[in-house]
């Protein structure tokens, strides 16, 4: 998709899976299970959606998904062995990764930053030598050091090899990182979690990681039981909900497999999303 002279396009990793009741948190299986199907073990079907961004004569990639370093228990549980492979996606749209300039991570937890590194002759190296890793100053902190609640989304060899490269570009908050493109802080999936939001030709795309993971989790009270900061989250919601509506964004949903991307309308007091091709 064309914005202005900004070119995005959809990255779609997947299938992974993840429990049901970790999903849709509170929320009774009945309410949720109108929504989607959970297989025999109550996990849901999710994709991790990343973006390509052409800007500038600059190669910008929004997340990285989880990358191939996952450990056989955990390649077990979220059955990231059906998975897309990062490399090959950016291989159909032509890009090598030494050819990636800047890779903005949204938070460091492996279905967002694991393609951040890969193996290479028995050791992790940054997946993209090139480029400049954009996150959170103190995401990286409570990455090194986690919380009991939250160590086991972090995967170390997702971001110490880039710290030993040299290559992180740490943020203090909300900013510019390229005319057109910037972060946002989204509270709620933790405390220190941005969305990339991209402008260019009049739109907005707005890739919302975790705050909405899909098109399900529109309502305020649908949280996810993974979420560290659930009033929050429920807080940016309500913040963000009519700025989408209002201002016509095209929103990215950090893991709908079926409608990663999409524009809404509000009828009847509700807003409903219709699916946008961004092409993947």
């Amino acid at each position: 998709m064309k914005l202005g002279e900004i070119d995005v396009r959809l990255l779609s990793m997947g299938p992974f899976y993840l429990d049901g009741g970790s999903l849709f948190g509170s929320l009774p299986k009945p309410a949720w299970e109108r929504k989607v199907t959970a297989d025999a073990r109550n996990r849901v079907r999710l994709a991790m959606n990343a973006l390509l961004v052409r800007a500038g004569g600059k190669t910008i990639l929004v997340d990285a998904g989880a990358g191939g370093q996952s450990d056989a228990k955990m390649r077990e549980i979220f059955g990231l062995d059906e998975m897309d492979p990062l490399p090959g996606l950016l291989a159909r749209e032509g890009v090598r990764p030494e050819e990636v300039d800047v890779v903005i991570n949204t938070h460091l937890h492996f279905d967002h930053a694991g393609g951040n590194t890969r193996l290479e002759n028995g050791r992790m190296i940054p997946s993209f030598p090139r480029a400049r890793y954009f996150v959170q100053r103190a995401e990286l902190a409570n990455a090194m050091k986690p919380s009991e609640r939250d160590r086991a989304s972090y995967v170390a060899t997702a971001f110490t090899p880039i710290t030993e490269s040299g290559q992180w570009e740490l943020l203090d908050g909300e900013g510019e990182i390229l005319p057109g493109i910037s972060v946002v802080m989204i509270p709620g999936h933790n405390l220190t979690i941005q969305a990339v939001k991209i402008c260019g030709g009049g739109r907005t795309v707005f890739s919302f990681a975790d705050l909405f993971p899909t098109r399900h989790h529109l309502p305020p009270a649908w949280i996810a039981a993974v979420d560290l900061y659930p009033m929050t989250t429920l807080e940016t919601k309500k913040k963000f909900l009519p700025l989408m509506v209002r201002e016509e964004w095209i929103a990215i949903f950090g893991h709908d497999p079926d409608m990663p991307a999409a524009t809404f309308r509000e009828r009847d007091g509700k807003i409903e999303a219709q699916a946008v091709e961004l092409g993947r």
